[in-house]
């Protein structure tokens, strides 16, 4: 297992869809296990296969955000049971630092597969859906940024000009989220 570096928002990958995994080898199972180490020693709460520069939809979770039920997701596919919203703050791993108050669904069933191939489904409320939700979205190049409100997206991104860590980084695009 390896901690790679995280991918900073500007980084094109981070725009672009995953795409499936097909093959279900030693290579995924090491990519599953690089996302795990490298989420754990930042503390985050998931992380993102793009987030990493790798095209797969796939993901990891913190297991204290699961209750050690769930470390990762292969080819996610969500649905949501009810109607039931959420509001609260959410940052992410590739835009350090900033944390916005991002709506979000109450409850989420994910469906998809573990690094072997096995069926898994996943049922999260409250914080664990706001995580499967935000990660998913990396899978389809969205960024929890895109679901803010318009009138927020300028002071947002002056604020991501300000960073230090944006140094040198093109300017994030702000799109409005497909979802």
């Amino acid at each position: 297992m390896t901690v790679l570096p995280i991918r900073l928002v500007g980084d094109p990958v981070l725009r672009e869809a995953a795409v499936p995994v097909s093959d279900f080898d030693a290579e995924l199972r090491k990519l599953v296990d690089d996302l795990s180490e490298t989420l754990i020693s930042t503390g985050g709460a998931g992380l993102a296969a793009p987030q990493l520069g790798v095209g797969l939809r796939v993901f990891a979770l913190n297991p204290k955000i699961s209750d050690g039920e769930f470390d990762h997701l292969v080819n996610p596919v969500l649905e949501f049971p009810d109607e039931e919203d959420q509001d609260g703050p959410e940052g992410c791993l590739s835009i350090p630092g900033i944390y916005l108050d991002t709506r979000r669904r109450m409850n989420v069933v994910a469906k998809g597969y573990t690094k072997h191939g096995d069926p898994i489904q996943l049922v999260g409320e409250g914080l664990l859906s706001r995580c499967v939700q935000h990660e998913t979205d990396h899978l389809d190049g969205v960024l929890f940024i895109d679901r803010q409100r318009p009138e927020q997206r300028d002071q947002l991104l002056a604020t991501i000009r300000a960073a230090a860590w944006a140094e040198g980084l093109p300017m994030p695009e702000v799109r409005t989220s497909p979802h």
